[in-house]
């Protein structure tokens, strides 16, 4: 199955668009029917949200944060330019050996978050990223003239069960959940953001 967070609004951005076509191409190339794939963008309109069922294509209920747990169905998640603390969530959710290697995430390079935070900040704001760096696998996406900035920076990642295993337990031991009380920009729209009637920034598609 397939879930994809972050799209973005599709009905004005030529950018989530071509995002949406590559994912229904990648759903007809791995065979995953489309009722097999659910998506959430809180920022989504009515028509939009109308669009994606006559695709038939699932909306999930509730914004999850990317809290999305893979139960035990391999699942690929399309995440394509989402904030940091998306991904982090995500992990968070999913943080034993047996769930994260039944997982492929499609989104933003772990490996430059790497690069380009100091590793106090990686740690501490995103450390079920930092702790999951050396037991993954990651490949980036082949660059295009024409969607250079469709999917720059994105890579598949995927989690090996063997190279997980070979992480040292400490690494499995906290498995407290994110807050980012110290993060000036979390990057994503949480739930009491919407209840409250707040438009924060999404990160653009």
């Amino acid at each position: 199955r397939c879930v994809c967070f972050g799209l973005g609004r599709f009905s004005s951005s030529a950018t989530a668009r071509a995002q949406l076509a590559f994912l229904l191409l990648l759903l007809e190339e791995l065979q995953v029917p489309p009722g097999q794939c659910a998506l959430f963008d809180p920022v989504f309109s009515a028509q939009e949200v109308a669009v994606l069922g006559q695709l038939g294509l699932q909306l999930l209920p509730d914004n999850e944060e990317g809290k999305h747990s893979v139960g035990e169905s391999a699942t690929l998640f399309f995440m394509v330019h989402c904030g940091k603390a998306l991904y982090n969530n995500l992990l968070w959710r999913n943080w034993s050996a047996e769930a994260l290697s039944r997982m492929v995430i499609i989104g933003n390079s772990f490996k430059a978050m790497e690069e380009r935070l100091l590793p106090r900040i990686l740690e501490r704001d995103y450390s079920y990223i930092a702790k999951v760096l050396k037991g993954m696998e990651e490949v980036a996406l082949p660059d295009h003239p024409q969607y250079l900035d469709t999917f720059n920076d994105t890579s598949v990642h995927w989690f090996p069960l063997q190279k997980l295993k070979e992480l040292s337990p400490e690494v499995w031991d906290f498995v407290e959940e994110p807050t980012y009380p110290d993060c000036d920009d979390v990057e994503i729209i949480r739930k009491e953001d919407r209840a409250a009637g707040c438009s924060p920034t999404a990160e653009e598609s």
